[in-house]
C-alpha cells in the first residue's frame, strides 16, 4: 500500500528568511514566548505568495491519484479534478496576473514578488506536474483500468468491427455538425471558444478552386460527447471499451478535405480569461451579467494546450496567433481535455473500483420525515455534512411551504445546482401565497446563467427576488422562516458554511445549524433587512458579519488569546477554513504565536502564513485535509481562558470574504454541540494518513504514521463515527 505520497522536489515558493533557519515545521512543545521575536511583520519574506500556494493545493490533489489508499476510478477522479481545478486556476488567476501587466496596474503579494514572477514561477511548475498528470494517466491509471477491461482505445486498438462502427457514427454524428475551416485571405483564422478542442491540420494538395493555402482549423463541435462507449456486444470480454471523438476526428480527418493531402493532424486546446467584471453603476445587473457571459467565452488567451507530436511549426504558429509565449504552451501526451472524461469515474458496474457508498445518519431526535419545527423546538440541532443527511434542512422548508402556520420565508442562494429540492420548496411556497423573498448571488463564478435561470423561475411562482447589494457578493448561507404559533411570531433559522445544493452535501464536509433561538433568529432577519432594504448597518447581538463585524470579531477573539497567554494562561485556537489570506489577521496570528498561544490552523487550500519559524510563528501549526471529501467546513476554537468559544462561519480568512463580501459566521452555544464541534476539530488535527504539513519554505510534506502507531484518516472517522 502506498503510504508515499509527498511532493518530491516541490520548489520551495519562496527563499529562507535571513539568517533563519527555515526548517522548522512543528510548533515548541512548550508555549513560551520566544527569546528574540521578529517584529516587522510587513517584511515580504514571512509570506508565501498566494497564487503559488494555490498552486500547490491543487498538486495535493493531483498526489491523490498516485495514492493506492483510493480505489482506482477515484484515482483517476482526482487526476481529472486536477484538470477542472487547473482550467480555473488559468482562466481566473493566471488570467488576472496577465491582466495587471497588461494594463501596467502590477499588485506586489504579501510576498513582494511581482506579477512577471509568479507566472514565471507558476510556468515553471505547472509544466512539470503537467508532465506527471499524463505520466500517471498513461502509464499508471488506464493500464490499471485495462485490467479490469476498461479501456479507452487508440485508432491501432480498434478491431475490425470496431472501426466499421466508428465509421457508421462519424458519418451519422460528427460529419453533419462539423465545420473544417482552411485558413487562407477569404478565410481568417476562426475565433475559437475557451476550451474547446481543436485541430490544427497541415494540408498538400490545392482544392476545387484551386486554392492551396497548405493549413486548416477543425473545431470540434461542442454538442457531441468526448467520451464515446462501443456497444456491448463490440467490447471483447464483456468489458467497457470507449473511443474519443478526438480519434475519430483524426481517422477521418482526410474525408473533410477529399482530394487532398493531410500532412499532420493536431490537437489542441485555448484557455481565456473567463473572469466576468461588472461595472458599480449599472441599472440592471441581470440585464447586465447576461450581456457579459455571451463574452466569457472569448476572453484574451492564456494557456495552449498542444498534443506532444504536433511540430514546432505548427505550434509556433498557433502561439504567434493567440499572441502567448512559449512559457504557455504546454504540450501534453494524450487527450488536451481530460476533464471530459469524468464520465467514467462513475461506471456502475464496477463498485469495487469507487468508493463504498454509505448512507447519512440522522441526528438523534430528528428522524426522516418528522415534524422539524417541532424538532428544534427541543433544541439546536447541528448537521454535519456529508456524514449527516441534508435533508432535515429540504424537510424543513417543504414543510413551511404547506404549513398555514408559516408566513413567510428568506432565503439566501448562491449555489444551488439545476434541479434543487430547495427551489422546488420555494416554489411551492410561493403558489401557496407565502411570503417568499429569495437573495440570489448572480455572480457567484461559473453559475450566473443558471442562477438567472433559477431567478426568472421563483420570479414566476410569485417570489420576491433581489440580488444582494452590488460590489458586494451575498455568500452567507442563511433561512428564516417566520411562523406564527399561539397568536405569537416565531422565528426558525438555517445557517450553514455551504451552499443549499442537496448534491455537494452529498460531497463537501460542511455544518448546518437548525435553531429557534431568539436573538440569533432576530440577527438572522436584521441581515435578511439590510440585504433587501437599505439603511445603516444593523447591530446585531450573536452573529458576526462581514463587511462590518466579522474581521473586528475575529481580531478581537485572536487579541484575547494573547493576553490570556501574556497573563500566563493558556491560549489556543483552532481555525479550520478553505484558505487565510487576509493580511492583518496573519499579523495577528504571528503575534499570538510570540505570546506563547498554541495555533493550530487547518487550512484546505491557499495559505499565506508560514508556520514553524523561529521568533515568529513556531506555536503555529497548518496542515491541509486531501481525501475522499471536499473539506469546506469553517470552523473557529478560541480557548477563552477557560470558556470556550466555538463558531461556524460561511466565511473563509480571506481579503474578499472579511471585507467584500457579505459573509456569516454564528456562534455554537449549545454546551454539548460545542464540545463536539471541538473533539471534530481534534479528529482533524490527529490525522497522519491524509493531512499534509506546511513546512516553512511553503511546501507540504504528508503527515505519515509513525512505528507503532494506527492509521487515523479524520474523514474514514468522522464517517463510522456519524454514520
Amino acid at each position: 500500500m502506498n503510504q508515499q505520497a509527498e511532493i518530491e522536489g516541490t520548489p520551495p515558493v519562496k527563499n529562507k528568511l535571513p539568517g533563519k533557519d527555515a526548517s522548522a515545521t512543528e510548533p515548541t512543545s512548550k508555549s513560551a514566548p520566544p527569546t528574540e521575536k521578529l517584529t516587522d511583520f510587513n517584511n515580504p519574506d514571512y509570506y508565501i505568495n498566494r497564487e503559488l500556494s494555490n498552486l500547490q493545493f491543487n498538486i495535493r490533489v493531483l498526489e491523490q491519484a498516485s495514492n493506492e489508499d483510493h480505489p482506482l476510478l477515484e484515482r483517476l477522479r482526482y487526476l481529472l479534478i486536477f484538470s477542472s481545478n487547473m482550467d480555473e486556476f488559468f482562466e481566473i488567476r493566471v488570467a488576472g496576473l496577465k491582466q495587471q501587466i497588461d494594463f501596467a496596474r502590477e499588485q506586489l503579494g504579501l510576498d513582494g514578488t511581482q506579477p512577471q514572477q509568479t507566472l514565471k514561477e507558476i510556468s515553471r511548475i505547472n509544466h512539470e506536474y503537467v508532465a506527471k498528470q499524463y505520466h500517471l494517466l498513461q502509464d499508471v491509471i488506464l493500464p490499471a483500468l485495462q485490467e479490469h477491461n476498461i479501456r479507452i482505445l487508440r485508432r491501432s486498438e480498434w478491431s475490425e468491427a470496431q472501426t466499421h462502427w466508428v465509421n457508421d457514427y462519424f458519418y451519422s454524428d460528427v460529419m453533419p455538425v462539423i465545420s473544417p475551416i482552411g485558413l487562407d485571405p477569404a478565410h481568417p483564422f476562426p475565433r475559437l471558444a475557451n476550451k474547446n478542442l481543436n485541430f490544427i491540420v497541415s494540408l498538400d494538395g490545392k482544392d476545387a478552386f484551386g486554392r492551396e493555402t497548405g493549413m486548416a482549423i477543425i473545431p470540434a463541435p461542442r454538442s457531441l460527447p468526448r467520451v464515446i462507449p462501443f456497444p456491448p456486444e463490440l467490447c471483447e470480454g464483456g468489458g467497457s471499451h470507449y473511443a474519443l471523438l478526438s480519434a475519430m476526428i483524426h481517422q477521418h480527418a482526410e474525408d473533410l478535405f477529399p482530394g487532398m493531402t493531410i500532412k499532420g493532424c493536431y490537437q489542441f486546446r485555448l484557455t481565456r480569461n473567463s473572469d466576468l467584471i461588472l461595472d458599480d453603476e449599472v441599472e440592471d445587473i441581470a440585464a447586465a451579467l447576461q450581456g457579459e457571459l455571451q463574452t466569457r467565452r472569448w476572453g484574451s488567451a492564456v494557456r495552449l494546450e498542444v498534443a506532444d507530436n504536433c511540430t514546432p511549426e505548427l505550434a509556433n504558429f498557433l502561439l504567434k496567433e493567440f499572441e502567448l509565449t512559449e512559457d504557455e504552451l504546454y504540450e501534453v501526451n494524450g487527450p488536451v481535455n481530460l476533464a471530459r472524461l469524468m464520465d467514467l469515474c462513475d461506471l456502475p458496474d464496477h463498485p469495487e473500483l469507487q468508493y463504498k457508498p454509505f448512507t447519512p445518519s440522522f441526528p438523534k431526535g430528528l428522524q426522516p420525515k418528522e415534524n422539524v419545527f417541532d424538532a428544534v423546538t427541543n433544541g439546536d440541532i447541528l448537521l454535519m455534512h456529508p456524514f449527516q443527511s441534508f435533508t432535515p434542512v429540504v424537510d424543513m422548508l417543504r414543510q413551511a411551504a404547506k404549513d398555514p402556520q408559516v408566513l413567510a420565508i428568506k432565503q439566501t442562494l448562491y449555489r444551488t445546482g439545476s434541479k434543487s429540492e430547495i427551489v422546488d420548496a420555494l416554489v411551492d411556497a410561493a403558489r401557496n401565497g407565502k411570503e417568499v423573498i429569495v437573495v440570489i448571488e448572480l455572480r457567484a463564478r461559473f453559475d450566473e446563467e443558471e442562477n438567472l435561470t433559477l431567478a426568472r423561475r421563483l420570479q414566476e411562482a410569485g417570489a420576491i427576488v433581489v440580488y444582494g447589494v452590488l460590489g458586494y457578493k451575498t455568500h452567507a448561507k442563511l433561512m428564516l422562516l417566520v411562523r406564527r404559533e399561539e397568536g405569537k411570531i416565531v422565528r426558525y433559522a438555517h445557517l450553514g458554511t455551504g451552499n443549499y445544493h442537496a448534491g455537494n452535501a452529498r460531497l463537501y464536509t460542511d455544518y448546518g445549524l437548525l435553531t429557534r433561538d431568539k436573538d440569533l433568529t432576530n440577527d438572522v432577519a436584521k441581515i435578511f433587512q439590510q440585504l433587501t432594504g437599505m439603511g445603516k448597518a444593523v447591530r446585531v447581538k450573536k452573529l458576526l458579519h462581514a463587511p462590518f463585524t466579522l474581521k473586528k470579531g475575529l481580531l478581537d477573539h485572536i487579541q484575547r488569546e494573547i493576553d490570556s497567554a501574556e497573563s500566563g494562561g493558556k491560549g489556543h485556537i483552532i481555525v479550520k477554513c478553505n484558505s487565510l489570506t487576509e493580511a492583518k489577521v496573519i499579523k495577528a496570528l504571528y503575534k499570538a504565536s510570540q505570546a506563547g498561544v498554541r495555533v493550530d490552523l487547518i487550512i484546505r487550500g491557499i495559505c499565506c502564513l508560514r508556520p514553524g519559524v523561529p521568533g515568529l510563528s513556531e506555536n503555529i501549526r497548518v496542515r491541509s485535509i486531501i481525501g475522499r471529501f471536499l473539506e469546506h467546513s469553517r470552523t473557529f476554537y478560541f480557548a477563552n481562558n477557560g470558556e470556550p468559544r466555538v463558531y461556524c462561519s460561511s466565511a473563509d480568512w480571506m481579503v474578499r470574504n472579511l471585507d467584500h463580501r457579505v459573509e456569516t459566521c454564528f456562534p455554537i452555544e449549545n454546551p454539548k454541540l460545542a464540545v463536539r464541534v471541538k473533539r471534530e476539530l481534534d479528529i482533524y488535527l490527529g490525522d497522519n494518513c491524509m493531512s499534509w504539513q506546511l513546512q516553512s519554505d511553503g511546501s507540504y510534506k504528508q503527515n505519515q504514521p509513525r512505528a507503532n502507531q494506527q492509521r487515523r484518516d479524520s474523514q474514514m472517522q468522522l464517517l463510522e463515527k456519524l454514520i
